[in-house]
């Protein structure tokens, strides 16, 4: 096989390579229009980049008005409570139920809280009304 591939190169004649001076020649140039044909461009004037603007107004800690403290206030015994205490787990339950037993405080089983008996903790309740044990306090 080798001495068959060397038959065939030395059959094969080579082509001549192009000479080098062909890629060294000048190209040549456009040909140049007369200068009265020539219209003259005005020079570019570069408008001045505007500064951009917040949306939002920024404010300083100065500008704001000096704040005036709260009064205390006074703490006062609810009238009724109720004890929540958790007996189910939130595992596999809706996450607004999750969020609910957060709300009134209760994070793990058995946890017990005492909380004011209101219309807002009642409808609480009834919302994982399943999850919690509810005592009069």
């Amino acid at each position: 096989m080798a001495e068959e591939k060397q038959e065939k190169a030395e059959k094969k004649p080579k082509a001549p390579k192009p000479p080098a001076a062909d890629a060294a020649k000048p190209k040549a140039k456009k040909a140049e229009k007369p200068a009265e044909a020539k219209a003259e461009k005005p020079p570019k004037v570069k408008k001045p980049k505007r500064k951009r603007r917040s949306p939002i107004p920024t404010l300083r800690l100065a500008d704001l008005p000096a704040r005036k403290p709260r009064p205390p206030r006074e703490k006062r015994a609810p009238d009724k409570t109720l004890r929540v205490t958790q007996v189910g787990s939130p595992i596999g339950r809706e996450r607004y139920q999750r969020a609910t037993l957060r709300g009134l405080g209760l994070d793990k089983m058995r946890r017990s809280r005492v909380l004011e008996d209101t219309p807002a903790v009642r409808g609480m309740i009834e919302q994982v009304k399943h999850l919690v044990r509810v005592e009069a306090a």
